[in-house]
């Protein structure tokens, strides 16, 4: 099969993580015998700084063209006061709308060999398994109006919280063939006793469970789910909620997982896929060759699994990773237990292992 992907390294770490990504790929390529085309683009700081946009026009090209988009990170501190239409992360809101990509899949799996690194106790967090739906084009991140007026004591700030009924039943009906895969679990996670969005939110995913009389269903409020994702995060199965919810209980997520490192997206639509590790740049650290690619080569696992359909090759990917979790080399947020490895190093070690 050909693999026509678009790397986008970003910013900070993300160039880093994305090489790593991009070495499994290759390695898998080459074993399997997939012609791989990779086009790399501009996203994010790195953009603005050489075009004036964090999503210039050949990138939109380029993603569009692509069957798949591999990004790294965005996000640079210099700038943080800069107006939204000009900071990074504007670049990600951007490409994720212009490929239709509505429902982003997070995976939090905890590994044997990292329960330590889990600053819960390991009783808690040992088997756990979920897979959180995001809903990734609606909601507050992208609702109008939005913006700042006025000033002095007159100064306000407005963001929209908005949804249609066919932007949740796709994400639902996402969530549901998900759970027929895995353990035939959704719990659905809203704010419907006090917001009117939340109640059309459940009042469709009720509807649209009814098709699925082989899943079950049930319903938390945000605040008591992001509780239970720390009290009893094995019961959960697949997690579907909105936007701004799910981008906030995903990143808990990474505490079961035992570092933000650990953990890969994959944002799907129709037809495009857009896969990222959840971290973000870290600017602190890029560079100095530390920052933990398992996301980022876990996210081309995924990519591999669905947008290409090569099963085979992601399962392939997804043990490497955990040979080389249990062999212990790991960067240093994973708390190794002798001297960490550095980004590459664990790179090479999971193309090996392959």
């Amino acid at each position: 099969m050909r693999l026509n992907v678009l790397v986008l390294p970003g910013d900070g770490i993300g160039t880093e993580v994305t090489r790593e990504a991009v070495r499994v790929l290759r390695y898998v390529a080459a074993k399997w015998n997939h012609p791989l085309h990779i086009a790399e683009g501009l996203l994010g700081g790195i953009a603005i700084h050489q075009t004036g946009s964090p999503f210039p026009d050949e990138t939109a090209r380029l993603a569009a063209d692509a069957d798949a988009t591999l990004l790294g990170a965005v996000g640079l501190p210099e700038f943080d006061n800069c107006p939204p239409e000009k900071r990074p992360e504007k670049g990600l809101l951007a490409i994720r709308k212009a490929l239709g990509v509505f429902a982003n899949l997070r995976p939090v799996r905890t590994f044997a060999a990292l329960l330590d690194s889990s600053p819960l106790k390991n009783e808690l967090v040992k088997g756990t398994d979920m897979i959180i739906v995001r809903e990734l084009t609606g909601g507050i991140y992208y609702g109008t109006p939005r913006g700042i007026t006025g000033s002095g004591p007159e100064t306000r700030a407005v963001n929209t919280m908005t949804y249609t009924r066919a932007e949740i039943e796709r994400v639902t009906h996402m969530a549901f063939h998900l759970a027929r895969g895995r353990r035939r679990k959704v719990t659905s996670v809203d704010k419907s006793n006090v917001l009117e969005n939340s109640q059309l939110w459940r009042q469709v995913v009720v509807e649209i469970a009814a098709g699925y009389p082989d899943v079950a269903l049930d319903h938390l409020l945000v605040d008591n789910c992001a509780m239970q994702l720390i009290l009893n995060p094995r019961r959960f199965d697949v997690v579907l909620t909105e936007n701004m919810f799910g981008d906030i209980l995903s990143d808990e997520g990474a505490v079961l997982a035992g570092s933000i490192g650990m953990l890969p997206s994959a944002s799907l639509g129709e037809s495009k896929g857009l896969y990222e590790p959840v971290h973000g740049s870290a600017p602190d650290i890029a560079g100095k060759n530390k920052a933990n690619p398992f996301g980022a080569i876990g996210s081309a696992a995924a990519m591999l699994e669905y947008t290409f359909g090569l099963m085979k090759e992601a399962a392939a990917v997804n043990a490497a990773i955990g040979k080389v979790l249990d062999a212990g080399t790991v960067t240093v947020d994973l708390k190794p237990k002798g001297a960490p490895a550095t980004t590459s190093e664990v790179g090479k070690a999971v193309s090996e292992a392959l």
